[in-house]
């Protein structure tokens, strides 16, 4: 009997209905639970590009990718994340649906007695440390819940980014050229905002990014950070909003942040927007904090990693 392919990868999917899969996850399990078919494909290939098992696994893999656009097509219900690997999963929960689902998750007691955390607050200290690892960024985190609440219920609504960070420019430089910059520049640094967001769907990519664009718009860099995002359509919009507005996408990997990658690098703004740091450091003691480790670092030409939420890490 032939396999099946655009079956057989539904049936994978929908007998794991809680896990996402990459092509090759999914090419494994066709391999163990359809062997009869898989030997009969083995046979009959031509060419000779399929000899063994491991190749007829990634040709499983090769084809699974190919067929994604037709197979979506087909079964709505087929879902996809972007990003390196892409994954796939089975949902018939509209994409409104998927982010309510997973904001609305609790924490169990189990991972409250541990001290776990659950929802976007877990994404933080994991994007602290892809950012000390992979740019070198001393970050801190800026909690909304300690600003001032003047202006009235939605006064400060989009206003503060959830991650802000200091990029050492001189990190590397001869301590005489750091001391000479010290006191003729101010191009010592760069700031950056990071905006983070569990899951980043058609259904709240827009409201998410415009969050970023205004919550950002005072930083040399500004970021939307996904720690799941779905949809080739969301990632075209990301795209076409970056053109217009610069703000960059980051896909945070929760698993490993070391795999995170910069999906669209964010254009740069040659200088601060001091009003609207102002603004900030007025309202909320976390960025004002923020702005005073950055006047620190000015007036003695050194960092203190203790100061940050950078991460410790052994190597």
């Amino acid at each position: 009997m032939a396999l099946n392919l655009a079956k057989a990868v539904l049936d994978c999917l929908t007998a794991r209905p809680d896990e996402k899969l990459t092509a090759r996850q999914i090419a494994e399990w066709i391999f163990g639970t359809y062997p009869q078919e898989c030997q009969e494909k083995k046979s009959n290939s031509q060419g000779g590009y399929i000899k063994t098992d491991s190749d007829l696994v990634q040709q499983l893999v090769a084809e699974i990718g190919a067929r994604r656009p037709v197979l979506q097509k087909r079964h709505p219900e087929l879902k996809t994340t972007e990003g390196r690997p892409r994954k796939y999963y089975y949902s018939t929960m509209s994409d409104v649906a998927e982010v309510a689902a997973l904001e609305s998750v609790i924490a169990t007691p189990a991972a409250e007695a541990s001290g776990g955390e659950r929802g976007e607050q877990a994404l933080y200290p994991l994007l602290s440390l892809y950012l000390w690892e992979e740019f070198g960024i001393y970050s801190k985190r800026i909690d909304e819940k300690r600003s001032s609440n003047k202006r009235g219920p939605n006064g400060n609504r989009w206003l503060y980014p959830d991650i802000v960070g200091m990029e050492d420019l001189g990190a590397d430089w001869h301590q005489e050229v750091r001391e000479c910059v010290n006191q003729y520049s101010d191009k010592r640094t760069k700031l950056w905002s990071f905006e983070a967001k569990l899951l980043i769907n058609r259904s709240n990519v827009r409201e998410c990014f415009f969050q970023a664009v205004s919550n950002s718009s005072w930083a040399n860099f500004g970021y939307l950070v996904a720690a799941e995002l779905e949809g080739q359509d969301t990632l075209k919009e990301l795209r076409m909003l970056f053109a217009a507005h610069g703000i960059g996408l980051i896909k945070l990997d929760a698993d490993n942040p070391a795999e995170s990658q910069v999906l669209i690098p964010a254009r740069e703004r040659d200088e601060i927007d001091w009003d609207m740091a102002n603004r900030l450091a007025t309202e909320n003691r976390d960025f004002l904090d923020y702005v005073k480790l950055v006047k620190q670092f000015y007036q003695t030409g050194e960092a203190r990693q203790v100061d940050w939420d950078v991460p410790e890490t052994t190597d």
